[in-house]
This record gives C-alpha cells, sequence and structure tokens, in this order.
C-alpha cells in the first residue's frame, strides 16, 4: 500500500481543502472514483437515490464479502473538522491493498463511498436500497485525540418545536398576548429540571432558530431544536417523551400551541468485538497501541451504528492529535485533519482495514465467530 501514498494523501489533501455538505459532496465523489477508475476499477455512481454515493467491488460476489465505507462530507463553516477526508482517504486504501489480493483469497471487498454522515443519513439511505444485503462485515475507521477500538455510539433523533401565540404590543399591551418565546424559553427550563431523571449517557441540548420578530411585539413566532441522543434506542424513546412533554407543558403554561417534527437519527453502534480485536491486533503488527475502549471520553452519533445493525461492523478511532488537544468539531481538529499526522493515521488505519478484511475473507471460522456475535446482540 506504500506505493499509493502520494495518490492517497493527495485525494486527501483534495478533498480537506475543499469542504463540502452533506449530499454535495461533487468533487469529494469525482476524486475518489477517479482515483479508482485509474487503478482499473468499474465505480457506479448515483446508488440510493444519492448522486454522491458510490461503489467499486473486485473479486467473487459468491463468496464471502466485506466492505469498507468512506466518508466525505463536511461541516457548516468549519469545514473537515470530523476529518472525513482522512475517513475516505483511508477506505480507498484499504480498499485497493484488499483488491490486490482478492481474487487469490476468494469472496469480495466492496467499496462503499457513503454521503451525508453529518445529519443526512447517507448509509441509512444505502441500507435501505440493499446496498449491504449479502455482506459479511463492515468497517470504516475514524480520525479521534486517541486509538480505540470500540467506542460506543449513541443513538440519536432531532426534535423541531414551533410554538405560537398571539402578538400585542409589549409596552401598551402586553396582556393582550401571548408568548411564543417565553413557551420556547420554559421548555430548555423544564427539560433541565429532568436531567436529574437521565440515564448515564443520554445527552438533550438545544438551541433557538427563531426568538421573536421584533423587542417591542410579544413574540408570536418562537421555533427551537433540540437533539436527544442516548446509549440505546429504548432509552432514546424514553427520553424523546419526556423532552416533548416538557414541550407541551410549556405551551398550556403560556396558552400557545406548539408542534413538534420528528427527524429521525442515528441507531447506536454495536461494535463487533471478534473483528474489532482482529484490527487492533494488526494496529499492533504496525507499532501501534490501541485501548479497546476508553470511559474518559464523550460519544457522539453516527449513521455507521445503523450499518451495525444489520451487518457485523467496526468503527475503530486513531489519533490525529494528541490526547485531550483537540476533538471532533473543534477548529484544532479541523487543521489536524489537514495535517502529515492525519494522513500517516488514515494510512495505518487503511493497513490494519486491509489486513482485518483479508483475514474475514479467507478465515471460515472467524467469520463465523463475528456473525455469531452479531447475531447474539440482536
Amino acid at each position: 500500500m506504500d506505493h499509493e501514498k502520494p495518490a492517497l494523501a493527495q485525494l486527501s489533501r483534495n478533498i480537506h481543502q475543499n469542504p463540502e455538505l452533506r449530499f454535495e459532496e461533487h468533487k469529494a465523489a469525482a476524486w475518489i472514483a477517479e482515483l479508482l477508475r485509474s487503478r482499473g476499477f468499474e465505480v457506479e455512481q448515483g446508488l440510493a437515490g444519492m448522486s454522491t454515493a458510490l461503489r467499486a467491488r473486485k473479486g467473487k460476489a459468491s463468496g464471502p464479502r466485506v466492505a469498507i465505507l468512506g466518508e466525505y462530507d463536511a461541516l457548516p463553516e468549519i469545514g473537515h473538522a470530523c476529518g472525513h477526508n482522512l475517513i475516505a482517504a483511508s477506505a480507498v486504501g484499504a480498499f485497493l491493498a484488499v483488491a490486490s489480493v482478492a481474487d487469490r483469497v476468494g469472496g469480495e471487498v466492496v467499496f462503499l463511498g457513503t454521503p451525508a454522515e453529518e445529519g443526512g443519513g447517507g448509509k441509512i439511505k444505502m441500507i435501505d436500497a440493499g446496498l449491504f444485503d449479502g455482506l459479511d462485515a463492515a468497517m470504516m475507521f475514524h480520525p479521534f485525540d486517541r486509538n480505540i477500538l470500540a467506542h460506543p455510539a449513541l443513538a440519536n433523533l432531532w426534535l423541531v418545536m414551533t410554538f405560537r401565540g398571539s402578538p400585542a404590543h409589549a409596552a401598551a399591551a402586553p396582556h393582550d398576548g401571548t408568548s411564543a418565546l417565553t413557551a420556547c424559553m420554559d421548555t430548555f427550563r423544564l427539560v433541565d429540571g429532568q436531567r436529574v431523571h437521565f440515564r448515564d449517557g443520554v445527552r438533550v441540548h438545544g438551541y433557538v432558530i427563531n426568538g421573536g420578530q421584533a423587542v417591542n411585539i410579544i413574540p408570536e413566532l418562537a421555533v427551537c431544536e433540540f437533539s436527544v441522543r442516548a446509549r440505546d434506542v429504548v432509552e432514546l424513546a424514553r427520553v424523546r417523551a419526556i423532552v416533548e412533554r416538557c414541550a407541551k407543558g410549556a405551551a398550556m403554561a403560556s396558552d400557545v400551541s406548539v408542534e413538534i417534527v420528528l427527524r429521525e437519527g442515528y441507531r447506536d453502534m454495536r461494535n463487533n468485538l471478534a473483528m474489532a480485536r482482529r484490527f487492533g491486533a494488526h494496529l499492533a503488527e504496525l507499532g501501534i497501541e490501541a485501548r479497546e475502549t476508553d470511559d474518559r471520553v464523550g460519544a457522539g452519533s453516527t449513521d455507521m451504528g445503523d450499518v451495525s445493525h444489520v451487518v457485523p461492523s467496526i468503527h475503530p478511532w486513531l489519533a490525529i492529535v494528541d490526547e485531550n488537544e483537540a476533538l471532533c468539531h473543534q477548529h484544532r481538529f479541523q487543521e489536524a485533519a489537514g495535517s502529515e499526522r492525519g494522513i500517516r493515521s488514515a494510512l495505518d488505519a487503511a493497513k490494519a482495514m486491509a489486513r482485518t478484511a483479508v483475514e474475514l475473507l479467507g478465515d471460515g471460522a472467524l467469520r463465523a465467530t463475528v456473525k455469531e456475535e452479531w447475531l447474539a446482540l440482536r
């Protein structure tokens, strides 16, 4: 794989320097497709109704099948502060390495370019389109501030709340109005009061989208959005109900109406330890140590969680900065995603994924262990 380092590094830099938001990753998808085609692979585009979704394959689909996933969307304003440019480069590199031996090992390796991880759920659309059917395993890596083999990811959803009251002159006749903003703000206070009842790992946070129309008008309209996260979908449903009750109670207290619109999020990550430990062993061969997990650091959410519910999956994390130096969605992390250290970590991840994928394709006993563990978690 080392001979592909210049091409993979350039791919990473191109994507990093040209951040594109979810479903709009046209340059990134084109660069990935161009690199794969230059190596002789047929690339399918426009999958699952997404113009920036990609697939390339090598080997025999009649045997075992392993997918390596790439992400390449960026965040608004802060660009590749999640390091998806590195995820894309590592996935392409791992695919190229496995493809070079696929015919000899047996089975099929699949590259899946998955758009819109940042709130768009591209992988979910690909699941629904059947692109994960028949796979024995799926894997990707994510940049971080430490090396972790099997870190959790939280189930999540979003709630948009629209409060509607009645306007009045805020000085001359405030008694004639009903304040949508008061209900909106009270919702935040009520949610804060319920935090003592949340289980460990629950995260609820929101912001006000529309807080009124003018300072001298009792606000007729106010809108806020909440993100709700939990360690599993059962707790997520319980906390969602609490947050919705808070909004309805606040609306009732202010005599306004509230409309709550759900935007489905992602499922929790079911890390397959049998696979993760093999990935860790291959990292060790490269001289890289990794913890199995680390409860000192929090967790976010990813549509790789949804993938892990339909196929055995891993989503290990590798450091591109020193521990506690920076985390995802921070400016320093965005800088690190474009650094030489970031590229080195992506290549290390690619090598470990490639070796893990080859082992899975060639070792029926390992695949059986992986599947047994996955079935036990369903």
